[in-house]
């Protein structure tokens, strides 16, 4: 089947095509011819029915009719009785190579979003905090005792920042995980960190072990590297250890991808016992486990009287077992600060250097100064994070009982976003007029592609105070405008 005659994947390539001025069929005429002319859409393909769009956008079938026929006048498309409607335009010309999409990704509108800036939309795409106050103390710190030797440095260390490389080290000592620096490399953020792994581990057909829900913009690092998808459910503890060892028994897999500390979007936090399973599991399986606990913006330990944070899987893990660990400041200082890195052993990381050297030859020592500085501080900064983010948890959660009480979450351990379950609804639809009242959300259908979670959306509650009103007063309205067209229109079943 042509790719765009699913209307999932070409709102996906639309992005807010419904914020642009005019009225609705015109705005969605021009991005569809927009997405034409760049190749995104590309000649040749069809498009869905006039009828299926209707029902994933949720816009009158009226309104994509005189789409379609503004585009066929233009003569970007054309349609034939049994062979729906096909693009004919051809895009502009460019020179060769990929565009930076992933085929097949579902991440694709999520790295738009942060290519274009914000916009006039509050965004749900991503769950981000200003800096840390700590920051500018320590920044202050390394300009007036650290810049002469900073400058005099060399500035070339693929490996890290030796200063940096140790406060990581003394990190995981700090968690009962011994570390010494030749078992840590600096990455670009836990994102490079993350791609580096997928460079050394995976091949086109290679299979990669994931929890169900998982974050696309992780996902889609893998779908780059070629590999598939083999999915497992996660419960109260973390992913399935029944399920885990039906997908080790069942299919070869290359690598197994969990975020223990906390998952996203669901902010569940892996039980101890949990930990200890899947690194047994894993070790028996001879499966290389790539855990990610870059996730840390709220620790709701920090926040009462909680025993502190649990050691990473690699703590846990049996002798000879193969576990890799992300972690990152961005979430827990800055999203400015694209500092974060990779804990393995020295053998692992001595291969995944070299891959680092090709990506950039070395992170910013400046950027690792700072964050050296910073990362013996990082309990001090959860607690105060958890404190402010724990007041926005609980407005969030009491506007939503209020203004959507049909709505259901469970209350996240840690993280930064609430999951959200939609009755009979699929988020997917629910977006597009969401879109329409100012709200860009992330749809479950994107974080699970297995179809189990096409009812959630993530909402994360980093915003101030003031922004969370507004923002469950135009979701409020955007689901009573949905409801209005009644349940038989919200969920994307066959049309008729």
């Amino acid at each position: 089947m042509d790719r765009f005659q699913d209307p999932a994947e070409l709102v996906e390539v639309l992005g807010d095509w419904a914020s642009a001025r005019g009225p609705l069929y015109r705005k969605l005429s021009g991005a569809m011819a927009r997405a034409m002319r760049a190749g995104d859409v590309p000649h040749g393909e069809r498009l869905p029915s006039e009828r299926d769009l209707a029902r994933m956008l949720q816009v009158s079938r009226a309104t994509v009719v005189a789409a379609y026929d503004e585009l066929r006048d233009s003569g970007m498309v054309s349609s034939k009785r049994g062979s729906g409607t096909r693009v004919t335009t051809e895009p502009v010309k460019r020179r060769a190579g990929a565009d930076g999409r992933v085929p097949g990704g579902r991440a694709t509108s999520i790295f738009q979003r942060l290519v274009d800036g914000p916009g006039e939309v509050i965004s749900l795409a991503f769950a981000v905090e200003p800096a840390a106050p700590e920051l500018a103390d320590a920044l202050r710190e390394l300009v007036d005792e650290d810049m002469t030797s900073l400058l005099g440095d060399v500035g070339y260390h693929p490996r890290g920042f030796p200063p940096f490389r140790n406060a990581i080290a003394a990190y995981y000592q700090n968690l009962c995980v011994p570390t010494v620096p030749d078992q840590v490399l600096v990455t670009t953020g836990a994102q490079q960190a993350l791609g580096l792994v997928a460079q050394m581990y995976l091949r086109p057909g290679s299979t990669v072990v994931v929890e169900a829900p998982s974050w696309p913009g992780c996902l889609d690092v893998f779908r780059a590297a070629g590999a598939k998808m083999i999915s497992v459910p996660l419960d109260d503890e973390g992913i399935s250890a029944d399920g885990l060892t039906r997908a080790f028994a069942e299919h070869q897999a290359a690598l197994l991808y969990v975020m223990p500390t906390y998952h996203n979007p669901t902010g569940t936090l892996m039980s101890a016992t949990r930990r200890r399973r899947v690194a047994e599991i894993a070790a028996r399986f001879e499966v290389p486990v790539l855990e990610d606990n870059a996730y840390t913006s709220f620790d709701a330990t920090s926040a009462g009287e909680g025993s502190g944070p649990l050691p990473p899987i690699a703590g846990c893990a049996p002798d000879g077992a193969e576990v890799i660990t992300v972690g990152s400041l961005a979430k827990a200082v800055w999203g400015g600060l694209r500092m974060g890195w990779l804990r393995a052993p020295g053998g692992i990381i001595e291969r995944l250097a070299r891959y680092k050297v090709l990506a950039d030859l070395a992170s910013p020592v400046l950027d690792q100064a700072l964050a050296a500085r910073i990362l013996p501080r990082l309990d001090t900064i959860a607690a105060g994070r958890a404190r402010v983010l724990q007041a926005r948890l609980d407005q969030l959660c009491e506007l939503l009982t209020e203004a959507l009480p049909e709505w259901s979450w469970r209350v996240p351990d840690g993280g930064s976003a609430l999951w959200v379950e939609l009755p009979d609804t699929d988020a997917r639809v629910f977006a597009q007029i969401a879109l329409r009242h100012g709200v860009e959300v992330v749809p479950g259908a994107a974080a699970d592609p297995t179809g189990g979670h096409d009812n959630f959306l993530r909402l994360p509650f980093t915003f101030p105070e003031e922004t969370l009103t507004v923002l469950v007063r135009r979701l409020q309205r955007a689901w009573l405008e949905l409801r209005r067209h009644g349940p038989e229109n919200s969920t994307l079943g066959p049309s008729v």
